[in-house]
């Protein structure tokens, strides 16, 4: 009951940043992407989030439970694209001066590619909502004995009404704040999981499979090594692209978007040295499955490795903290994509074909009614996905991401460098990635790559292969090389698109700079941090008054410590607006 109460409270908390944040935006511009006025720690935690979700704690916990360190690659592959982002891709992101992605795309590729990127990258954005809505389902289900349908539709409605209310500002505060509580709460995690052992090197030397970097079902190390350098691969493209732009438009400026990057590559650096040595403890000392009392689960009881830990290993009450990390871990991607999708919609779809007169308050209004079409088309996906059975949800994130999002990745990332090429290389090159795509989902299978390599494959490495290696080596040697074909093609532009091709590798170049004497900018970054703080105090206090709860005495410095990291993070935002201020 404690629990349920927790996540309640939770829920209004969030639903109030919307509400309270509504006043932030009076345009498009402010709604889609913040004014382009956000802070750069507002910027690195939403960066940050968009990489991370309930499958963390379910669909990786799980993986980390059986496989031990392998999972760790594919969050060390964004870290290592978040420094990509830092040293290149913020800076060319934020400088495009768009207020989409697809906005960026139009203007290095033409209006064809436009529709094209729109309609490949809609789809993606809702089914990989519907897979993080489903891993959370999974999880409310061990917790709450809740039907799973239920846990889709309620959570998605929570977080439709908290971006429809208050846009990209709304977003972005949520992220920030969850950002800091899940950070939180993984650490304490931790710290409770090396205590009860008795060391690390205890949950080394117990937790971790025979095989302690494949895991137990591995024969060819090499082809483990493929795996986890195709993921770096797939990771860095990923998040340096004009698609993943979204994550940086919002800032400031230059600076600011190249701060938030490295924000965003160090909490990826050092989330897997705390996410995972959970699940390590769990295998070390729970390792019998059947004896967690989650049959229910069927094949999917590993997912669940995370809330056994908290909730046999934690103080009462943790087990509500926790599940409202998982929601918040869920909301943050669910409401990027969200905003991403109905920004998208309403510049790329609505203004060129049905009213290219449209003002920008009917804009506004429309963005929030598609908020609401796209979430519930993500709720409906998330269930259809829920009622497909033996689906792994680590291999359909990762195959979601080098199967589906990797063709249009592609030309989106060389777009950058590459200037001449004719238009039609963006969407022949997407064309061309969703064949080799094909291939691999539907006619690949272990018989034809065990005969290709001359070697017989075990499950889990043919599993691996299917979901990362055998995507990126193909898109690597076929969809790629396409795409510089394509320049043999050049013929020159037309006199108005080289005009827009000339801006836009002009913007990238230049620098977005910000006076930071403006009394409008000083208003703007006070009113950040300012409402940000107060919220972060509300709910430090509110962790911290959990120490209440009936536990032992020493367990109740769990959530001591908890609300202590929060409430600071919330006091030195507040104290650094007013000192600004009075500056």
């Amino acid at each position: 009951m404690i629990d349920i109460l927790v996540v309640c409270v939770y829920f209004v908390f969030l639903m109030a940043i919307g509400w309270i944040f509504r006043t932030f935006s009076n345009s498009t511009s402010d709604y889609f992407k913040g004014g382009g006025k956000m802070l750069w720690w507002m910027v690195g935690a939403t960066a940050f989030m968009t990489q991370f979700s309930a499958w963390t704690f379910t669909g990786a916990a799980g993986k980390g439970f059986t496989d031990g360190f392998a999972v760790t690659a594919i969050f060390f592959g964004n870290a290592v694209g978040y420094f990509g982002n830092y040293l290149f891709f913020a800076a060319k992101s934020r400088q495009m001066r768009v207020t989409t992605p697809i906005d960026g795309v139009r203007m290095r590729f033409g209006k064809v590619n436009e529709q094209a990127f729109t309609l490949a990258s809609l789809p993606i954005n809702i089914i990989q909502a519907g897979i993080w809505l489903n891993g959370l389902a999974i999880f409310a289900a061990a917790v709450f004995n809740v039907e799973m349908n239920i846990t889709i539709v309620i959570t998605g409605l929570i977080v439709v009404l908290m971006s429809v209310s208050g846009g990209a500002w709304a977003v972005v505060a949520s992220d920030f704040l969850q950002m800091v509580i899940i950070m939180a709460v993984s650490v304490v995690a931790t710290v409770v999981a090396v205590v009860k052992a008795g060391g690390l090197s205890v949950i080394f030397a117990q937790g971790l499979p025979e095989k302690i970097v494949t895991g137990s079902d591995y024969n060819y190390m090499w082809l483990f090594w493929a795996w986890v350098l195709c993921s770096f691969v797939k990771q860095f493209i990923s998040t340096n692209n004009m698609i993943g732009s979204y994550r940086y438009i919002c800032a400031k400026d230059t600076k600011n978007a190249r701060k938030a990057a490295l924000l965003a590559c160090a909490l990826m650096t050092v989330g897997p040295l705390l996410w995972f040595v959970p699940s390590w403890f769990m295998a070390a000392f729970s390792p019998d499955t059947a004896a967690w009392g989650l049959d229910a689960l069927g094949s999917s009881i590993t997912d669940a490795t995370y809330y056994v830990f908290v909730r046999d290993f934690m103080p009462v009450g943790m087990v509500g903290l926790m599940m409202s990390a998982m929601f918040a871990a869920t909301m943050s991607s669910m409401d990027s994509a969200l905003n991403k999708n109905s920004a998208i919609f309403v510049r790329s779809v609505y203004k060129v074909f049905i009213n290219k007169d449209a003002s920008d308050e009917s804009m506004l209004k429309l963005g929030k009614a598609m908020t609401l079409l796209f979430g519930a088309i993500i709720i409906a996906v998330g269930i259809f996905i829920n009622s497909l059975e033996n689906t792994s949800l680590f291999n359909a994130t990762v195959m979601v991401g080098s199967l589906l999002a990797m063709p249009m990745m592609i030309p989106t990332v060389l777009g950058f460098f590459v200037k001449k090429t004719p238009d039609w290389a963006g969407w022949a090159t997407l064309v061309v990635g969703m064949a080799v795509s094909y291939f691999i989902a539907f006619i690949c299978n272990i018989d034809m790559v065990s005969a290709f390599m001359g070697i017989s494959l075990t499950a889990a490495e043919y599993s691996d292969m299917a979901s990362l290696t055998i995507p990126i080596v193909l898109h690597g040697c076929i969809t790629t090389p396409f795409f510089f074909i394509t320049m043999l093609f050049f013929k020159g532009f037309t006199p108005e698109r080289q005009k827009e091709v000339d801006l836009f590798f002009t913007n990238i170049a230049t620098p977005v700079i910000v006076n930071e004497e403006d009394p409008k900018v000083v208003e703007s970054d006070c009113r950040q941090r300012k409402t940000l703080g107060g919220l972060l105090i509300a709910a430090g206090l509110a962790i911290s008054f959990m120490v209440f709860i009936p536990n032992e005495f020493a367990s109740r410095f769990v959530f001591v410590a908890v609300g202590a990291v929060v409430l600071l993070a919330g006091i030195g935002l507040y104290w650094t607006a007013k000192k600004t201020k009075i500056a």
